[in-house]
């Protein structure tokens, strides 16, 4: 804090080495004045109005000597004497200056001089700085440090005083110094921080998703998986995964299966990609079947195929079964000659390569002739295809005909979601004809593969999502009528109602 009382220079000012201490200057100099105010009294001077001899006022102890206002003097006479007042202070001068040095200073050094003596005999006064004011504010406490703001500045929010240092930024945790902040809820923010917090970046292409031309944040966003996009990746050819359905970030890397479709590294980690690769898995399928009365008395072949093997052999068919919007599965009942996978690809690069093919001739030995499904899907959503086809050829080989196609597809995709639950939630449906299915379903899949992962397991969540919140007619409609009346009648009483009447239970 500065200090109250003006300061007063009171040391000597040192120029080189040759300048006296200001004793001795001073003492010259007092020597000097008094012969000369001796002298002017003596020269006929007249008294001032009070009288009395003229002696100089001193202010202090040996600070400064000021001469009184000499009221009475002549002009002339106070011209005579300031004259032999500047002769003596040069003669000082000059004798010291040849006792010093012996000889004589150079013009600018004489300069020096002079101003140093001038300024020992004429201290400066500095202006007096006033002292930083603090005020006391009372009991106001601090909403951050928690301690009471005594002195200096603080600052007021909501209620709430601050140290300047203590109202931070509650995303970064720094200062906030600016003159504007975002407030959320009493939270405050860099306006930078709450952007980066609450504005939606895109999750394709990590922007800020912009605005509308009303002003307003628009953005897609998945309803299983949350992904928040820009609208502009539906239309932009940015590629989304076959399987999961998200959609391609700018800096991951999908495998494009070489017929337009495009699969997730974490779909990959278990796809199926051969017909052999895919053999235990419907072994698996059958015995869950099985595992609800509900075997198989002749054995239907099943091929995995390219996309558009399958497309071909769909367009064969002359039942005109129903299928999904995108044909991922097909329970054949007509003689074709398929080409299906015989080894599976590999990954060269961003794409599969390498694959090997063989065309099969399909004979009719009953009522189904093969199950076909597309190659390159999870193993959980190449098994729920399964299941769902299964069903369609155990329909047929058990006399179920001419079914409504929201009965048929309904009960199918019961049969699938059924599947699915014992895989990812193993007992989650405990009806008396599919408990023990799902417990040896479960064991024997999951031990053939080494166990399920997380990703696994969200993945086959998402495909039960997929299933419960269709919005078609036959597919979603058809399964939550379906899926009401096996809840309540059991699996079996609804297979026996649909034979009966060609409907579900009321």
């Amino acid at each position: 804090m500065a200090p109250s009382s003006v300061n007063h220079l009171s040391q000597p000012c040192i120029y080189g080495h040759f300048v006296s201490s200001y004793t001795e200057r001073k003492s010259r100099f007092m020597k000097w004045l008094s012969k000369l105010f001796k002298g002017g009294s003596t020269r006929g001077g007249a008294s001032s109005s009070g009288g009395g001899s003229r002696h100089p006022q001193f202010i202090g102890d040996e600070n400064m000597a000021w001469r009184t206002p000499i009221g009475s003097v002549d002009d002339h006479s106070r011209q005579k004497e300031k004259d032999e007042l500047d002769r003596a202070i040069a003669l000082s001068m000059a004798e010291d200056s040849k006792r010093r040095s012996g000889h004589r200073w150079r013009r600018e050094n004489d300069e020096d001089f002079s101003r140093a003596l001038h300024d020992d005999l004429h201290p400066p006064f500095y202006t007096p700085q006033a002292p930083q004011q603090y005020y006391s504010w009372g009991s106001k406490i601090c909403g951050g440090c928690k301690r009471e703001i005594i002195y200096g500045n603080y600052l007021g929010c909501m209620g709430t005083y601050f140290h300047p240092q203590c109202f931070c930024c509650r995303f970064c945790g720094r200062p906030i110094t600016e003159s504007e902040f975002s407030l959320s809820g009493k939270d405050p923010y860099h306006k930078t921080c709450f952007k980066e917090l609450a504005h939606p970046k895109c999750e394709v292409c990590h922007r800020f998703i912009p605005t509308n031309k009303d002003g307003l944040i628009e953005y897609r966003c998945h309803p299983f998986w949350s992904q928040k996009y820009c609208p502009s990746h539906e239309h932009d050819n940015t590629a989304r995964c076959c399987s999961c359905e998200r959609l391609e970030s700018w800096d991951a890397r999908y495998i494009t299966m070489g017929d337009g479709r495009s699969l997730c590294l974490e779909c990959m980690e278990s796809a199926i990609m051969d017909t052999g690769d895919c053999q235990p898995l419907y072994h698996a399928i059958r015995d869950f079947f099985e595992g609800m009365y509900m075997g198989l008395d002749q054995q239907i072949p099943m091929l995995l195929v390219e996309r558009q093997a399958l497309n071909e052999a769909f367009n064969g068919e002359k039942y005109g079964s129903h299928h999904m919007p995108e044909t991922r599965g097909l329970c054949l009942s007509e003689e074709q000659t398929v080409t299906s996978i015989l080894r599976r690809p590999r990954i060269g690069g961003r794409q599969l390569i390498g694959m090997r093919t063989q065309p099969q001739k399909l004979t009719r030995k009953c009522e189904v002739t093969a199950i076909l499904v597309l190659y390159g899907l999870p193993r959980l959503l190449t098994g729920a295809i399964l299941a769902h086809e299964l069903m369609h050829g155990w329909l047929r080989l058990k006399g179920f005909r001419n079914l409504n196609i929201e009965v048929e597809e309904g009960i199918c995709q019961v049969m699938s979601y059924m599947w699915l639950e014992s895989e990812v939630m193993p007992g989650s449906r405990s009806t008396p004809s599919t408990s023990s299915a799902a417990s040896s379903s479960s064991s024997s899949s999951s031990s053939k593969k080494g166990g399920k992962s997380n990703a696994e397991n969200k993945l086959g969540e998402f495909f039960l999502h997929q299933i419960a919140s269709d919005g078609s007619t036959a597919y979603g409609g058809g399964f939550r009528a379906a899926n009401a009346a096996v809840g309540k009648y059991g699996l079996r009483r609804t297979l026996d109602h649909i034979h009966l009447t060609g409907n579900f239970p009321l």
